[in-house]
């Protein structure tokens, strides 16, 4: 894998030399990771001339504690990328359906599609693929394309890495050694690691308190389910979620996945009436992206995804039948 990777780096920092207008693409509700890892690529690009824009399919408006990574004013409304796009990197999504209203530009581009990524379930789309499902986050890949095009690695590039790394891993939780020496790297550029941090994993608007109160307040607690080793649920409706920013309603399964007795956490969000966008986690015994594949979504062992069309009760049926056809 190794070798695969180093290659095909080699490969992405060549066709990005001779780049002159690219749009880098992040996944729908985008985190840290995905536009993060956009945001550092796209400023060393922009920084050597490079006609450069970073987008995402959904929400409409950039996600507040997002904001700061973007020094350069790079990104652009969904609107306003290209129908046929000269050249794209898409960051941290593993199928063309994570693109959303975005999809379409990937069949539509008129040159490279670089796909840089580290979900196992990547479906390969591109025509070009930086794939290492063993990195902890995919700004740790963006790092080693940075790298290969001999980027100087300074702190507002820097700080875009840091934010998907911090993130990604849980606040190092899940990182090994390979990952802390690349954060000490990156603080040493003078990333303010609280300053930084802070507004992603710890800062909410005084309306997360009321929303994670009623949510809470309905999550159930299924110990039968996953082969006995528990489920616990629960469902952000479009009323709960009406006062909030969609950054404090993707950080509720952090919460619920905090119940000790469940082995899985389920978290659905309703984006739009009777469609369902659903967060698995599970504690270690549970490949929820097997889950999720039988679900037609996908995501990585112990933390997954997947899109429902249906009542809340139909997709927590659906949900506890798919964890039965897998094995613990």
């Amino acid at each position: 894998m190794a070798d695969d990777l180093s290659t095909t780096i080699a490969e992405a920092a060549r066709l990005l030399a001779g780049a002159r207008d690219v749009t880098l693409l992040s996944h729908i509700n985008p985190d840290a990771d995905t536009l993060g890892s956009a945001l550092a690529v796209g400023l060393a690009l922009h920084r050597r001339g490079v006609a450069v824009r970073v987008a995402f399919g959904e929400p409409s408006t950039v996600p507040e504690s997002l904001k700061a990574l973007d020094t350069a004013g790079l990104l652009v409304h969904r609107d306003e990328v290209p129908a046929a796009p000269e050249f794209l990197v898409v960051m941290d999504t593993g199928s063309l359906q994570r693109l959303g209203p975005l999809a379409d530009r990937v069949a539509a581009c008129t040159g490279p599609v670089i796909v840089i990524d580290h979900h196992v379930s990547n479906t390969r789309y591109g025509t070009l693929h930086c794939i290492d499902e063993h990195a902890e986050a995919t700004a740790l890949i963006a790092l080693k394309l940075l790298d290969e095009m001999d980027v100087d690695l300074d702190e507002p590039i820097a700080r875009c890495i840091y934010a998907g790394l911090v993130t990604d891993t849980g606040g190092f939780r899940k990182a090994g050694p390979a990952a802390h020496v690349t954060a000490a790297r990156l603080l040493e550029t003078g990333v303010d690691a609280y300053s930084v941090t802070r507004p992603l994993m710890d800062a909410h608007p005084f309306a997360y308190l009321g929303m994670l109160s009623r949510v809470l307040a309905r999550a159930e607690l299924d110990a039968r389910a996953a082969h006995g080793l528990g489920l616990v649920h629960a469902v952000v409706g479009m009323d709960d979620a009406r006062d909030v920013r969609s950054e404090e309603v993707e950080s509720v399964i952090d919460v619920v996945r905090s119940a000790s007795e469940a082995e899985v956490a389920a978290v659905l969000k309703e984006l739009r009436p009777g469609f369902w966008s659903v967060s698995l986690r599970a504690v270690s015994r549970v490949d929820v992206r097997e889950v999720a594949q039988v679900l037609g979504g996908g995501g990585h062992r112990l933390a997954a995804g997947f899109t429902f069309d249906g009542s809340a009760d139909q997709v927590v049926a659906a949900l506890k039948g798919a964890l039965e056809q897998v094995e613990s």
